[in-house]
């Protein structure tokens, strides 16, 4: 099977990235109220791996909790970083705000919409390239 352009490749990655980025936003956001919780953010993807073609993103970790380890889960080898734009923290200890998180949540929908219109954009060049039309 033919290999993928990088750029669609690249693009691919970016919108799984965000996919994963989403995830832990909304896990923030669902333990917003859960006391001790700390807002947790998806390190970002390294641009010198994408130059040198090595690991394209970063991946999140899941934190194996107790429960989690006595049904089997084990610790996967990826990173999730304590979320660096904290504004407050609660007295309970939950720094979760769910302003700041419902604000990441809508850029990572304008990243992923501009995305995806690159992403049609390039398959529509490729379809034009092969003689299969695309260009409307």
């Amino acid at each position: 099977m033919p290999e993928s352009p990088k750029l669609i490749t690249a693009i691919g990655d970016a919108m799984r990235h965000l996919g994963t980025r989403q995830r832990v936003i909304a896990q923030n956001i669902a333990n917003s109220d859960t006391p001790g919780y700390k807002a947790r953010e998806l390190a970002p993807p390294s641009f010198a791996a994408l130059v040198d073609g090595s690991s394209r993103v970063a991946k999140p970790q899941v934190e194996i909790s107790d429960a989690m380890k006595r049904l089997g889960a084990k610790p996967s080898s990826v990173t999730t970083i304590a979320d660096p734009d904290i504004s407050e923290i609660k007295p309970d200890g939950n720094n979760v705000t769910l302003e700041d998180q419902l604000l990441k949540m809508g850029q990572v929908q304008a990243d992923y919409a501009a995305l995806t219109s690159l992403y049609a954009k390039q398959m529509k060049m490729l379809k034009s390239a092969l003689g299969k039309g695309g260009m409307a």
